[in-house]
C-alpha cells in the first residue's frame, strides 16, 4: 500500500505567460483570509499572493479523464467524457487567472486599469480596492465550480484603520461574520442602483463545543462601551488626549479609557493597554460583571417529551430514543454538576416520572386531564443529573417496557408542551420532543391536509406550508419569553404537518429535525437518529441569550432572518443559542457614508453551559466607495445567495412557490442588465448579454439551482418534505447551504492514488537544507466535478454529497474488478442498495474499499453540525440489467433522487443550466 501513496511535490512557481509574475498553487488556510496591511494602506505581497493563488488552478473543464482509472474498460481506456465540450480558445476573460486574481489589489498604491475591456477602473489611489474582471457566462460552460470553495473577496482597508498597526486578527473571519458586499456603497441610491443586496451573515459560534473554537477571552470583567451607541471597545477605535480617551468608531463619541486598562489594582502592576485582547482581536468574549445579569446563570435543563403512542412503540422510536439518551448522559455539558433532566411520556395521557431525590426508585404519575394539564407533584419531576444518575439510568433502561403492548393511538403534544413549559419555565432550558405521530388530542390538535387538490397549484404554499393552528406560534412566543427552547425530532411514517410544528423551533431558536418513514428495523435509520440526537445533546449551548448588531451612523438593521424571536426593533432573543445555525441581517443605508471605512459589530450576551455570563463580540470593518465597479469587484456571491434564499422563502410563504422561483430568476436578470449597461466598457453593440464580474460568476448557477431545490421545485413534492427543506435552507450556515443547493460530486473510479489516504506534505527544512515529508491526519479528497451526467462514464463510480445524504452511484456497466474490490462480490446485482454501509475490508484485503470508506468518513466529519450523512448505494441503469432489477420501484426512486442532485442537467420539467442561460439572453436588454 505504501508504494501507492503519492506525496505532493513542492509547489512550483510558474511564471505567468503574460506578465511573468509567479502564481502560487498552494491552498489557502483558514487563518490566512485576513487582509494584511502595510504602512502605505495596501495589502502586503503575502496577502496578495494568497488571493492570487486561489485562481491559479481554476477548473474550466469537466474534470479528469478516465484514462488513469484502473477500473476503466480497456476498450475505452483513453476515451474522454461523453458530452464534454471541446476546449475553448484562450480568451481575455479566461486569462484573468493567469494574470492574477480578480480580487488582487494594485501593488505600490498606483491606480491600475484592470479589466479586459480596458475601461479605467475607478480606484482611489489612496485606497486601491479589488480589481474588476469580467466573465462571459456563455463561454464558461461547464461552469468553474472551484469558485464555490473560495473565500470571499479580500477586505482592503487603509493602514491606519486599526489601533494596533498591521494587526492580522482585527477583522472577523468570514466563518463568523461576513457581508454580501466587501465594499459598501456610500449612498442608498448607489445601493439601489447596483441591484445587489447589502446584508450581514452572522454565525457567532463555529463549532459544537467550546474546546474546538479557541476564542480569546478577556482576563477581567472590565468592559468599556460607548456612552451613546453602546458599542463595545474594539480594534478599530482611535485614541485621543494622550491615550486617556477613545473615540467610538460607530458614532464618533469620546469615551474614557478604564483605569484598569493601564493599572492592575490587585497586583499593583502597570499594564500596557495595547495588549488588551479586545483591542487586538475581532472575535472576543468578555466576562460579564453582575450588571449584565438579571439573575445568576441558570443550569442546563433538558426536558424530554417522548411519544409513547402505538405508532412510536411499534416503529421503535421510544426504545431508540431512551437508549440514545442513556448513552449520551456523559456528553451533556455538566462541568459544574448542575444539569437537570425531566421526562414526560405522551400518548392521549401525560406520563410523568417522579424521582425520589438521591434514591433509585421512580414513580410513574399519569395525568388524563389534557384540557387543563397540571403538574401532579411540586417536586421530584426535574432533578439533578449528577445526584440522581442511577435512578435516571434505570428509568431509561426500563422506559420502553412501561409501554409495551400499548394500543393508545393518541398524541397530546400541545398539552405536553404546556406542561413542560410550566415545569421548567422558572429556570429556562430545552423542551426536546420526539414524535412519531400527528398531534391528535387536546390543544394544538392537527388534521391531515388535502394535498392532492392544491399540489402544484398557486394555492399550494398558503394551503400547505403555513401554520394550520395559531397555537404553535403563540406558544412559541410564550416559551421565548420564559427562556425555553423547543427542538423537534419528527419520525412519522405518514403526514406530520411539519409546516405547522416548525413554528415551535423557529421562534424559540431551536431546530426541526425530520426523518420521514423512520423505523428502527433499518440500521441506517437508527444510526442517523442516534448520532444526531447524541451530538445535539453534547452542544455547549449558550443560554438566556440576546443578539444585537450595530453599525456606523447612517446604517440601520432593517430585516432579520433565522430561528429566533425579534423582541424589539434590533434585539433578537434566544432562550438557548445553538451552535450550528447562522443568521442574516439586511442593512439599509439612511445617510450617505462620508468616511472611507464603515464598521459593524455583533454582540451575543449569554450564559455559558459552565455558569458564566459572557458577551461574544464580533467586529467587521468594510471600505466604502461611490463606484459601481468597486462594489461589484468585492461582492461575496455565497453570502448573496444566502440572503436571496431567505427572501425567496419569505416570498414563497407570503405568495406562491412560482413567485419565489420568478423572484430568483428576476434577480439574475436585474444584475446582468445592470452590469451590461453600467460596467461593460462602451456597452458594445453585439456583445454577449451574459457578462458578469468574475467573482460573481457562480451567482446565476446557484440561484438557478435553488429553483430546483426540494423546497422550491415545481414538481409535486410532499408538503412535509418541502416544509422541512425550506426550514433547513432558512437556518443552516453558508457551507452547508451551498452544498444543499449545489451538491458536490466526486468521481472515485479514476481518483488519484493518494486520495482517501492521509495527506502527505513536503516541507523544506531551512536548518538542514533538505525537504522533509510530513504526515497529516487530513484525508485527501478527490477534486469535485460538475453536477452534470454529461461528464459521467457508464462504467464509473461516483459519490454525491448534498449536505444531508451521501449517494454512492455505481454505474450499470462498471467493471467486475471494481465491484469485487469495493463490495467483495463479482455480481453487481448482489450489492445491497438503498440506505446501507460499505463492507469493511482491511487495507491488505482491499485498498480501494479502505480509501472509499475513508473519503466517506471525511465527508461525515463536521464539528459545526449535528447532521449525520446517511449513505445510499445506487446501481445505475444498463441494457444488461435483469428485468426484476429494472422494475424495482425503490431503485428507480433512488436513481431519480441522485439525478435530481445533478442540478446542471434537465430534470423533470426543469431546464438545464445551459438552457437557462439561453433563456436569459432573450430577457437581458439588448
Amino acid at each position: 500500500m505504501s508504494s501507492r501513496r503519492r506525496a505532493y511535490p513542492q509547489p512550483q512557481y510558474a511564471a505567468d505567460p503574460v506578465t511573468g509574475s509567479p502564481a502560487l498553487p498552494s491552498p489557502i488556510t483558514g487563518n490566512q483570509y485576513q487582509q494584511q496591511q502595510t504602512g502605505l494602506g495596501i495589502p502586503t505581497p503575502t496577502a496578495l499572493d494568497h488571493a492570487t493563488q486561489q485562481f491559479s488552478n481554476l477548473n474550466l473543464g469537466t474534470g479528469n479523464t478516465a484514462s488513469n482509472s484502473p477500473y476503466a474498460p480497456q476498450v475505452n481506456q483513453f476515451n474522454q467524457y461523453q458530452g464534454q465540450q471541446p476546449p475553448q480558445p484562450a480568451s481575455p476573460q479566461q486569462n484573468y487567472n493567469q494574470g492574477g486574481s480578480q480580487y488582487q489589489a494594485p501593488i505600490g498604491g498606483q491606480a491600475q486599469s484592470g479589466s479586459y475591456y480596458n475601461q479605467v477602473d475607478n480606484i482611489n489611489p489612496a485606497l486601491p480596492l479589488n480589481q474588476l474582471y469580467t466573465t462571459d457566462l456563455s463561454r464558461e460552460l461547464p461552469p468553474s465550480i472551484t469558485d464555490l470553495t473560495l473565500p470571499p473577496p479580500p477586505i482592503v482597508l487603509p493602514a491606519n484603520t486599526t489601533l494596533v498597526p498591521n494587526s492580522e486578527t482585527s477583522n472577523a473571519s468570514p466563518d463568523y461574520f461576513r457581508s454580501t458586499l466587501n465594499v459598501v456603497p456610500n449612498s442608498s441610491s448607489l445601493l439601489k442602483k447596483s441591484k445587489l443586496p447589502f446584508a450581514l451573515i452572522v454565525k457567532p459560534y463555529n463549532a459544537l463545543t467550546v474546546e474546538a473554537e479557541q476564542i480569546t477571552v478577556t482576563s477581567d470583567t472590565t468592559i468599556s462601551r460607548c456612552r451613546r451607541c453602546r458599542g463595545y471597545i474594539n480594534p478599530f477605535i482611535t485614541l485621543a488626549e494622550n491615550g486617556r480617551r477613545w473615540r467610538c468608531n460607530f458614532c464618533n463619541l469620546l469615551n474614557d479609557i478604564p483605569s484598569s486598562f493601564e493599572y492592575d489594582e490587585i497586583s499593583g502592576q502597570v499594564r500596557n493597554k495595547f495588549d488588551r485582547v479586545e483591542l487586538n482581536h475581532a472575535v472576543v468574549e468578555f466576562i460579564a460583571p453582575k450588571e449584565y445579569m438579571a439573575r445568576s446563570p441558570q443550569p442546563i435543563v433538558y426536558t424530554f417529551i417522548i411519544d409513547v403512542s402505538i405508532n412510536a412503540v411499534q416503529s421503535g422510536l421510544t426504545g431508540t430514543i431512551t437508549r440514545t439518551i442513556l448513552e449520551s448522559l456523559d456528553r451533556i455539558p455538566n462541568v459544574n454538576k448542575t444539569a437537570k433532566l425531566a421526562f414526560i411520556g405522551v400518548d392521549s395521557n401525560l406520563h410523568y416520572f417522579r424521582f425520589n431525590e438521591g434514591l433509585e426508585g421512580v414513580e410513574t404519575l399519569i395525568v388524563s386531564d389534557i384540557d387543563e394539564p397540571f403538574l401532579p407533584t411540586p417536586d421530584g419531576l426535574l432533578v439533578n443529573l449528577e445526584e440522581n444518575r442511577p435512578a435516571i439510568e434505570k428509568l431509561l433502561l426500563d422506559f420502553p417496557s412501561y409501554f409495551e403492548g400499548t394500543g393508545n393511538q393518541g398524541f397530546a403534544l400541545g398539552p405536553a408542551l404546556k406542561s413542560g413549559q410550566k415545569l421548567i419555565g422558572h429556570i429556562g432550558g430545552k423542551l426536546i420532543c420526539f414524535s412519531s405521530s400527528l398531534p391528535s388530542v387536546g390543544e394544538g390538535k392537527l388534521t391531515i391536509r388535502d394535498e392532492s387538490g392544491v399540489a402544484g397549484k398557486p394555492k399550494e404554499a398558503k394551503t400547505l406550508l403555513t401554520a394550520a393552528d395559531s397555537f404553535y406560534k403563540s406558544f412559541a412566543v410564550q416559551c421565548n419569553s420564559s427562556q425555553v427552547t423547543v427542538d423537534l425530532f419528527l419520525t412519522a411514517s405518514g403526514y406530520q404537518d411539519v409546516a405547522t410544528l416548525a413554528n415551535l423551533p423557529r421562534y424559540t431558536a431551536g431546530q426541526t429535525h425530520f426523518y420521514p418513514a423512520w423505523t428502527s428495523a433499518k440500521f441506517g435509520d437508527v444510526t442517523k437518529l442516534s448520532k444526531e440526537v447524541s451530538d445535539h445533546l453534547s452542544q455547549d449551548i449558550a443560554m438566556e441569550a440576546v443578539l444585537r448588531v450595530r453599525g456606523s451612523t447612517g446604517f440601520r438593521m432593517s430585516s432579520f432572518y433565522g430561528n429566533f424571536f425579534n423582541r424589539s426593533s434590533d434585539l433578537c432573543s434566544f432562550p438557548t443559542f445553538p451552535r450550528d445555525q447562522s443568521y442574516c441581517i439586511e442593512i439599509s443605508i439612511e445617510e450617505n457614508a462620508t468616511k472611507p471605512v464603515v464598521y459593524f459589530q455583533a454582540a451575543v450576551l449569554h450564559s455559558t453551559s459552565f455558569g458564566e455570563r459572557r458577551i461574544r463580540v464580533l467586529n467587521l470593518a468594510l471600505p466604502t466607495s461611490s463606484k459601481l465597479n468597486d462594489i461589484y469587484a468585492s461582492a461575496d456571491q455565497l453570502a448573496i445567495v444566502n440572503f436571496f434564499t431567505h427572501k425567496a422563502i419569505e416570498k414563497a410563504l407570503s405568495s406562491t412557490l412560482q413567485d419565489a422561483r420568478e423572484f430568483l430568476t428576476n434577480k439574475v436578470i436585474e444584475i446582468l442588465n445592470l452590469y451590461k449597461k453600467e460596467l461593460v466598457a462602451g456597452n458594445v453593440s453585439g456583445a454577449s448579454p451574459l457578462q458578469l464580474s468574475t467573482n460573481l460568476r457562480m451567482l446565476p448557477l446557484l440561484l438557478f439551482s435553488l429553483t430546483k431545490h426540494l423546497g422550491f421545485r415545481s414538481d409535486r413534492v410532499p408538503s412535509d418534505h418541502r416544509a422541512a427543506a425550506l426550514n433547513i435552507l432558512g437556518s443552516v450556515p453558508i457551507k452547508q447551504l451551498i452544498k444543499s443547493i449545489y451538491p458536490t460530486v466526486y468521481a472515485l473510479h479514476n481518483m488519484p492514488d493518494e486520495c482517501g489516504l492521509p495527506e502527505r506534505l513536503i516541507q523544506h527544512n531551512e536548518e538542514t537544507g533538505e525537504d522533509e515529508e510530513i504526515n497529516t491526519t487530513n484525508i485527501l479528497l478527490p477534486e469535485p466535478m460538475n453536477g452534470s451526467k454529461a461528464a459521467w462514464e457508464n462504467y464509473g463510480l461516483y459519490l454525491v454529497d448534498n449536505s444531508s445524504e451521501l449517494f454512492l452511484f455505481v454505474s450499470g456497466n462498471v467493471v467486475p474488478g471494481l465491484v469485487q474490490d469495493l463490495f467483495g462480490t463479482d455480481n453487481l446485482y448482489d450489492i445491497v442498495t438503498g440506505k446501507t454501509e460499505l463492507p469493511e475490508f482491511s487495507v491488505e484485503e482491499s485498498e480501494f474499499n479502505y480509501r472509499v470508506r475513508q473519503i466517506i468518513g471525511k465527508l461525515r466529519e463536521q464539528n459545526d453540525s449535528v447532521v449525520w450523512k446517511s449513505l445510499f448505494v445506487v446501481i445505475g441503469g444498463s441494457s444488461n440489467e435483469p428485468i426484476e432489477i429494472s422494475q424495482q420501484r425503490d431503485l428507480t426512486a433512488l436513481r431519480m433522487w441522485v439525478y435530481s442532485c445533478l442540478v446542471e442537467d434537465k430534470t423533470g420539467g426543469e431546464p438545464s443550466y445551459r438552457d437557462f442561460l439561453t433563456s436569459l439572453k432573450a430577457k437581458v436588454t439588448q
